[in-house]
């Protein structure tokens, strides 16, 4: 017992972490100690994301399918989110921090994380109805279990990429060249998303009602505009928080110097 408290305390413990600036709750909404524990376990949440992208791209198989090739690198959103945030994570591990890795890693997680639930809770008597569990869960939790078992895993390990975007300030300064970045790729990805698409019809994750018509993917309303509105405010939301941070950590840098 007491091998796995202290255990416990030196993960929730700052010792050789950096610094936690003096951001308001809004800017840095998780405790210390979760924040730490996210960063003492960098090689997990590595490996956890690497898992969440591979499984990502599985669950796209079928999109990718339908998509045209040249639209495929705008089709997997959270897969491409995770990618990001594992890398920004293993590059700061390694001591080669990547400050566009940083920002494309908060603006996916923040973006996605909440985008997935939030379509996932508007539309979900037709997620339950049209989700395809991995083969093997129905062995376990019966078939409408296994359908349930999936809808959970996907809100859930969406909801986890939200808090893992609020660790990143921890080993990210958020310059306004990595933001822009950012915003450009994600501002981009909802273009063509909803709007106006590389070729064919918008390239959105396929959505409940969403039916394909010589091959492409029809896109009723309001399902679309729901979806798309999410995703812009979405958008909008991490370039207001990633600069924000960055202007009050940059407030704070100078009234530390007028200090001295």
């Amino acid at each position: 017992m007491g091998t796995a408290r202290a255990t416990l305390s030196r993960l929730l413990a700052d010792d050789g972490l950096p610094e936690r600036a003096d951001l308001p709750p809004w800017l840095a909404p998780l405790p210390r100690p979760v924040e730490n524990l996210g960063l003492n376990l960098a090689w997990l949440v590595v490996a956890a994301n690497l898992v969440g992208t591979a499984f990502g791209f599985y669950y796209y198989l079928p999109q990718f399918g339908v998509e045209p090739v040249l639209a495929w690198p705008v089709v997997p959103d959270s897969p491409l989110a995770t990618l990001f945030v594992a890398l920004a994570f293993a590059a700061w591990r390694l001591d080669r921090p990547n400050e566009y890795l940083n920002a494309l890693a908060f603006f996916g997680c923040l973006k996605l994380g909440a985008w997935t639930p939030f379509v996932l809770a508007v539309f979900h008597e037709g997620f339950l109805a049209t989700i395809t569990p991995p083969p093997l869960t129905p062995l376990v939790f019966g078939a409408g279990g296994a359908v349930l078992a999936m809808y959970a895993f996907l809100f859930c390990s969406h909801l986890a990429m939200v808090v893992e975007a609020f660790v990143i300030h921890r080993f990210a300064a958020f310059p306004v060249r990595a933001v822009a970045l950012a915003a450009a790729w994600y501002g981009l990805n909802d273009v063509v998303d909803y709007f106006v698409p590389v070729v064919g019809s918008p390239h959105h994750t396929l959505l409940p009602a969403q039916e394909f018509v010589d091959g492409l993917a029809t896109h009723p309303s309001p399902t679309h505009e729901i979806a798309a509105a999410g995703a812009v405010v979405l958008t909008l939301v991490a370039t207001f928080l990633a600069l924000a941070t960055r202007v009050r950590t940059l407030e704070l840098e100078l009234e530390l110097d007028g200090g001295r």
